[in-house]
């Protein structure tokens, strides 16, 4: 897939925008098959504590911040690879114009480099380079805080995928607390208690088992939702240290100078 630009055809990648798609697509298909059995709405009326639904909302939640999360990193992405395509055909020259990058030899073949993460460093760059006035430099700190940034959102998967878990562990120990309160209370010559007692432990068990599986599977579902994302970052940071090392970097330390407006 591509698109036309004036200066020519340049990739666009939202494969882990498409990817993501597929997967919640058969995520989906999964659910509504389940809820065509009358398995959901009977997890939903086994679970009486309703910790199962709680953890249904919060993996609608998480997947929600996963889809905003992945479409950013897949513009992202597509407009670095705009910003390669433009830089690797050749840039002589890089300039800082307010918050934009001009890339060219001359005023009349000047390109200005597409907004976004990887353009964004390229600026920092090149403003660095001309505040060191000529001493050579490295980009490690600067692509420290880039990863960091770039994997900020993560973190917020990481807490879903353990607070979903542990929600269903929560949801495990509840249950066995109802399932043997009755117990203690419990008369072996009495049948009608005896009745109502299993009565009672079998809720409860039923709230252990269900809070225990939606937990897990919610928890399995959103870290691959997050580990899909986890690689399209890990491409974009390729992409931006492939590009500032091999055709940025090595410009700026040959003309240090000159580089700011």
């Amino acid at each position: 897939m591509f698109v036309r630009l004036p200066g020519g055809e340049f990739p666009s990648d939202y494969v882990p925008l498409l990817r993501w798609l597929i997967f919640t697509g058969v995520s989906a298909f999964g659910v509504a098959l389940a809820w065509h059995f009358g398995l959901i709405r009977l997890m939903l009326a086994g679970d009486k504590t309703h910790i199962s639904a709680v953890i249904c909302a919060l993996y609608v939640l998480a997947s929600l911040h996963c889809l905003v999360a992945t479409a950013a990193i897949s513009r992202e992405l597509n407009s670095g690879q705009r910003a390669f395509s433009l830089v690797r055909n050749g840039a002589a020259r890089f300039r800082v114009v307010g918050n934009d990058v001009v890339i060219g030899g001359g005023a009349k073949d000047e390109t200005r480099l597409p907004p976004g993460r990887v353009t964004g460093h390229i600026r920092n760059l090149v403003l660095k380079a001309g505040l060191q006035g000529g001493t050579r430099f490295d980009q490690t700190l600067l692509l420290g805080g880039l990863a960091d940034a770039l994997r900020r959102p993560h973190q917020v998967g990481a807490f879903a995928s353990d607070a979903l878990m542990k929600l269903g562990l929560l949801g495990t120990i509840v249950g066995f607390i109802l399932m043997l309160a009755p117990v203690a209370g419990l008369d072996v010559a009495d049948r009608a208690s005896v009745k109502g007692s299993m009565g009672l432990m079998s809720d409860g068990m039923a709230v252990a088992m269900y809070t225990t599986l939606t937990g897990l599977v919610g928890s399995i579902l959103v870290q691959t939702q997050y580990y899909m994302l986890d690689g399209a970052v890990a491409k974009l940071f390729a992409l931006t240290t492939d590009l500032t090392e091999v055709f940025v970097v090595s410009v700026l330390d040959r003309t240090p100078d000159g580089q700011l407006r």
